[in-house]
């Protein structure tokens, strides 16, 4: 059985998806850009700026579901550039503690609206 995990505290799905869901002890969430979940818009600033909101967007999701940022197993992150991966890096492991997921990085042609980073994660649940 699944379980949609639905949050105002995270931006709400701009298409067929949902925020995460839940299932078997493991919870999916989608990819997270970084819109600011109260206005639906693109934070300012640049690759940090973008990935400390991509991450907190993330914990949102992961909270909504029982879930959180200590209990990740697998992330993905999308990068527009690749040369972005040092200052992408710095803020990303920030948000995990001496054991962090698993994660594989990829440089992809475009992302949605044009950001500079999406995020996708696999966490525990229960």
């Amino acid at each position: 059985m699944k379980e949609r995990v639905q949050t105002d505290n995270a931006p709400q799905a701009i298409g067929p998806y949902s925020q995460a869901i839940r299932t078997d002890g493991l919870v999916f969430a989608s990819g997270q850009i970084p819109l600011d979940p109260a206005t639906m818009q693109i934070v300012e600033g640049g690759i940090r700026e973008q990935t400390e909101r991509v991450m907190n967007n993330l914990r949102a999701v992961l909270q909504a579901s029982g879930s959180s940022l200590d209990r990740v197993v697998k992330t993905t992150v999308f990068l527009a550039d690749l040369s972005d991966f040092a200052e992408m890096n710095e803020i990303y492991g920030r948000f995990f503690g001496e054991a962090p997921p698993a994660r594989s990085t990829v440089q992809v042609s475009r992302l949605p609206r044009d950001v500079r980073i999406e995020i996708d994660v696999i966490a525990l649940v229960g």
